[in-house]
């Protein structure tokens, strides 16, 4: 296989205060691995500016005037971390490059770990997907809702690995196929690992982040799991159709009792507690179900209005 343009994909939200030294490190590693005959002297970064509100975009273009491999572009508004990667990621196969890595702006995820992503690809990979070793830097909150994110998508069919990341490198002939994924809200953890291309995995240690706060929360986790889940699923709603059947037959069954009592022992069964409570407990399941459909329609609804995943309001190639 022959050496690879290397492109290096970096999602930008707010990140001034650590964005000098983050650019300043890629391209220590771009000029190492080119150094060691592992990737051309083409290779290049990539930044895409979320609809940044600090100085994010002007220190890009700082440091694409002082060097050509520095590309990217800047988002009229922010579309999230998702749409920005799908940027990053379609914008490199028009500009060309044999494989692309992306990685958070923040460097927590380790950019040593890239050589053996390129070994890997060397070895006939087309997806090398990042596997963090441990969540020591998370919070248990964020441990616990990450082990259930996992859990829950593969018991529903989306077979994603514990603890795989958004830090992966994907061959030109992946980036083809995505190309055939029309879809607005493309999960692409579950698109790199549904796709059936040669998949391999490496191990990296998340290194505490030194400068800026992160800009995932509770609800953008959220959002991400909810569309990881509808995108890739439709075991809930099986789940709902079943739930609908045993509520119809224990209702049934409750009403037949109701009747051999009144005929048998001409007794009205008491229990209004009992009657309330199943009312609000059967209500509540009537809601959560129909809230769980409302996801899907509207998946659905955002699907057919077909709006742009994201407009872009300056490039630099």
């Amino acid at each position: 296989m022959d050496i690879p343009t290397l492109a290096i994909i970096v999602p930008c939200y707010n990140e001034e205060l650590c964005l000098d030294k983050t650019i300043n490190r890629l391209i220590e590693v771009l000029n190492g691995l080119a150094a060691e005959g592992k990737i051309k002297s083409d290779s290049y970064i990539y930044l895409v500016d979320d609809g940044s509100h600090d100085s994010t975009w002007q220190i890009i273009e700082k440091h694409h005037a002082l060097d050509n491999r520095i590309k990217g572009t800047k988002f009229i508004r922010n579309f999230g971390n998702q749409k920005a990667l799908i940027a990053g990621l379609e914008s490199v196969r028009e500009i060309g490059c044999d494989c692309a890595v992306s990685i958070d702006a923040d460097l927590q995820q380790d950019e040593n770990a890239i050589e053996r992503f390129i070994n890997e690809y060397m070895n006939g990979a087309d997806i090398v997907s990042g596997i963090r070793r441990n969540r020591k830097t998370d919070t248990f909150f964020k441990k616990f809702t990450a082990v259930m994110f996992y859990k829950t998508m593969n018991i529903l069919g989306a077979k994603i690995p514990p603890n795989h990341s958004d830090f992966r490198l994907v061959s030109k002939k992946a980036l083809k196929i995505m190309e055939l994924y029309p879809e607005k809200y493309l999960f692409l953890r579950g698109f790199f690992n549904e796709v059936g291309l040669n998949t391999a995995y490496v191990d990296f240690d998340v290194k505490p982040r030194e400068a800026g706060e992160s800009k995932y929360n509770f609800f953008s986790l959220m959002a991400l799991a909810l569309n990881g889940i509808t995108s890739y699923s439709v075991v809930p709603l099986r789940f709902v159709a079943v739930l609908g059947f045993f509520m119809a037959l224990f209702g049934f069954l409750v009403g037949v009792e109701t009747v051999i009592e009144k005929i048998f022992w001409h007794n009205s069964p008491n229990g209004w507690a009992t009657t309330i409570i199943l009312l609000c407990v059967f209500g509540g399941i009537q809601l959560f179900c129909l809230g769980l459909i409302g996801e899907y329609v509207g998946q659905v609804y955002r699907e057919v209005k077909a709006r742009p995943r994201y407009v872009k309001d300056i490039e630099l190639k």
